[in-house]
């Protein structure tokens, strides 16, 4: 499924040679898209011609990189409570869960293949999953989607949107990450941790 990018996509793809490199790509190689002319979801291909991208986009981009290493093409959606959604390409290495991902906020980023399951790692972004008024908002994750399952519909190189991707993960099963009985003591955001989170936020 990689040979329907050009040479000069390619090019950029073995650039992308480690899950870190990818991430490095996606935070300094692509602009936050927030989205000026209304809601888009493009593909890979799209995001590389642009060099813009926002978490869904990004997350596609990524799964297609790692794609390129030898993984599956895995996404894993984060469902939020009076806030957006976040979305990860997830990858395997010695049996441990990492993740790339873009957001306009610094600690929900990347994450290192050290957790043994993904509950691990989901919940290794639970304290820097917040909104603007300081509330802790990550509820539900989804089970991981292989965007293989899209490969017919050219979800990495498809010219128009590729809306169907964001429409699976959201008719989806998620499951809790906290008892309900929890959600109603949850205290803010740390002042430092909130100022630390929107370090180099696009408003």
């Amino acid at each position: 499924m990689t040979d329907s990018f050009t040479p000069a996509e390619h090019r950029v793809f073995r650039r992308l040679r480690t899950p870190d490199k990818i991430q490095y790509f996606l935070d300094y190689g692509l602009a936050y898209n927030k989205e000026p002319d209304g809601p888009t979801c493009r593909s890979p291909r799209a995001v590389l011609r642009d060099r813009t991208a926002h978490c869904m986009e990004g997350a596609m981009f990524g799964a297609a990189a790692l794609r390129m290493l030898g993984h599956p093409p895995l996404l894993l959606d984060l469902e939020a409570v009076h806030d957006d959604d976040h979305v990860l390409a997830i990858f395997r290495s010695r049996g441990h869960w990492g993740a790339v991902a873009k957001s306009n906020f610094s600690g929900l980023r990347y994450r290192e293949p050290v957790y043994r399951s993904l509950r691990e790692l989901v919940m290794s972004y639970f304290e820097h999953y917040f909104n603007l008024r300081r509330q802790k908002t990550l509820r539900r994750y989804s089970r991981p989607v292989n965007l293989g399952r899209f490969d017919s519909r050219h979800w990495m190189t498809a010219e128009e949107d590729v809306w169907m991707v964001p429409e699976y993960l959201c008719d989806i099963a998620h499951r809790p990450v906290l008892p309900r009985a929890v959600e109603t003591h949850l205290g803010p955001v740390d002042a430092r941790l909130f100022a630390a989170g929107k370090l180099g936020r696009v408003e």
